[in-house]
């Protein structure tokens, strides 16, 4: 039999959160241990915030519905449907969504997100 030249996904997987946000990693290292590239797509509920962070990796966040605020090195950034952004690795970022709607966002991380790379806040 022939090897296939392309993996399909069909089934992410889903992290578990205690925060409302849902996040479906389509391929990164829970999905195929690939520590190369992470792609989730993601829901994040209004309202719903996480601690400042500096990961070691490059974050590239596409908005497919609703807001989303970054505050990026002390400078706000609000990205909005159809619009896209790339953090560069070892920036100080929080990202939240403080508005009325659900935003609705696919996020590649380079290398892989990873707890141990990611250096979340207390």
């Amino acid at each position: 039999m022939k090897e296939k030249k392309y993996i399909l996904q069909t089934n992410p997987f889903v992290v578990p959160t205690d925060d409302g946000k849902v996040i479906k990693e389509h391929f990164g290292i829970p999905t195929n241990n690939n520590a190369d590239i992470s792609i989730a797509h993601m829901k994040a509920p209004a309202g719903w915030s996480e601690p400042f962070q500096t990961p070691e990796f490059d974050e590239y966040t596409f908005i497919i519905k609703g807001k989303k605020q970054f505050i990026i090195e002390n400078e706000i950034v609000v990205l909005e449907a159809g619009q896209s952004i790339k953090i560069n690795r070892n920036t100080r970022v929080q990202y939240s969504n403080p508005f009325t709607e659900v935003c609705e966002y696919i996020a590649i991380c380079t290398p892989a997100f990873s707890m141990d790379l990611v250096n979340r806040e207390a």
